[in-house]
This record gives structure tokens, C-alpha cells and sequence, in this order.
């Protein structure tokens, strides 16, 4: 559990580095990248820790990738969705483009802009406060990351619109090319998907007042309550 909680604890803000550091708590050698935990593996742990659980396996210096065997899934995704979410207060981003400090505090403000102009919208606003999860994950590739740690979590549109929200940004800038541009305008969400990135650029104001995570979250667990979705 040491090595779980080191990864879940994110003492280094890079992903990768995390599982190098929690390999050698385990092993007097360092492991290679092939015996590395894959990230269904950190998703399960991440699943365990939400929920308390403590049964993560011993393993032998030669047996890393089962550290994290357990992948008992969480019967409730908001508890998943937070400790996703937790991760990112260790990402410091960059203060060129990012200047309110980090990844967490920005998507509390992403989803606070978002929530001031679809407060109904379960879908929308869960795209809004997750789309950067994989910040936590993968640097170098955090969409991707996030989807394949909220995998079979979120709706179809939720995962389009974080799926996208990066495109959108360059759609914004006038870097996007026109193929891609006719694509997302084929989709009935794309209009939600030009208002998220516009809350994107928009939620990067130091000093800027957010709800913590946990209100965050049971703000929308509130509208699913509501509305039955």
C-alpha cells in the first residue's frame, strides 16, 4: 500500500516519475517500463484508496505489476471522479498560460464559469470539472489519460466533450485545420463544446473564488437526483 498511496499521492507532479519512485519501494532494482503498473492498474488502486480499501497485494521484487491487483470497481463514480480530481492540486502548470497556479484550482474555476451558464446540465458540467484529469496521469498526453481513467464512468457526450476540448482550444486560436473544424461542427454538442473551451481560457484568474471539489461534485450529484439522469 506505500507505493499505491505514493502514486495516489502524487509527491512528484509527473505521472511517470511517480511509478519509478514507487517501483523502487518494492524492488532493489529499478523496474523496467514493460513491468510498470498500466494505468487500468493506477485506476484500480486510485478506485480502492476512494473507498478505503486496504487489500492491494505484497509483491515480490519481480512482481510490481500486481502492486495494484485489485479491480474491484467503485460502486460510486463521484468517489472515483474525486480522487481524480485530488491529484491535480500537486500539477503546477505553467505560469505563462496558466498563471492562477494549479491544475486543480483551475478546473474548479472551469466549472464554476461553466455552471454559471448551463447550471442544468449534468453532462456538460462534468466535462467542465474533469477535463484535466489527466494531468495527473500523463502530461504529455492528458486527454487521453483522462479518458481511459474515467472510462465507463461518463456518458458518451461528456467523453466527446473532453475528448474534443483541447481541438476546441486551437479552434480558438485559428490553428485548427478545416477538416477537423468540419468535423466538430457535424456534432449536435458542438456548440457546449465552444462554450467549455471558452470557459477553459476563461478560468485562469488568480484569486478567483471556487467551491472545493467535494461541492463541486455534489453539486452534480445533486442535478442527477433531481432530474433522474
Amino acid at each position: 500500500m506505500i507505493a499505491a498511496r505514493l502514486i495516489y499521492e502524487r509527491q512528484e507532479t509527473e505521472y511517470y516519475r511517480a511509478r519509478i519512485q514507487a517501483a523502487r519501494l518494492v524492488s532493489s532494482e529499478r523496474i523496467p517500463r514493460s513491468q510498470w503498473p498500466t494505468n487500468e492498474e493506477i485506476r484500480a488502486e486510485v478506485r480502492a484508496l476512494a473507498t478505503g480499501a486496504e487489500n492491494a497485494q505484497q509483491a515480490g521484487p519481480q512482481k510490481f505489476d500486481r502492486v495494484f491487483a485489485d479491480e474491484t470497481p467503485s460502486s460510486d463514480p463521484f468517489r472515483e471522479y474525486l480522487a481524480l480530481l485530488l491529484p491535480l492540486e500537486q500539477v503546477k502548470q505553467s505560469p505563462v498560460y496558466h498563471p492562477e497556479g494549479d491544475a486543480l484550482y483551475h478546473s474548479l474555476q472551469v466549472f464554476t464559469l461553466a455552471r454559471d451558464q448551463l447550471s442544468y446540465d449534468e453532462e456538460f458540467l462534468l466535462a467542465a470539472l474533469l477535463h484535466d484529469v489527466g494531468k495527473a496521469i500523463d502530461l504529455h498526453d492528458h486527454v487521453a489519460a483522462g479518458l481511459e481513467a474515467l472510462a465507463q464512468t461518463i456518458t458518451p457526450r461528456t467523453t466527446w466533450l473532453i475528448e474534443h476540448h483541447y481541438e476546441a482550444q486551437k479552434l480558438y486560436d485559428g490553428t485548427l485545420g478545416a477538416r477537423a473544424q468540419r468535423r466538430l461542427r457535424e456534432s449536435e454538442d458542438y456548440d457546449e463544446l465552444l462554450l467549455l473551451a471558452a470557459c477553459d481560457r476563461q478560468g485562469r484568474t488568480c484569486g478567483a473564488q471556487v467551491p472545493d471539489a467535494e461541492e463541486a461534485l455534489e453539486y452534480i450529484q445533486g442535478l442527477e437526483e433531481a432530474f433522474g439522469v
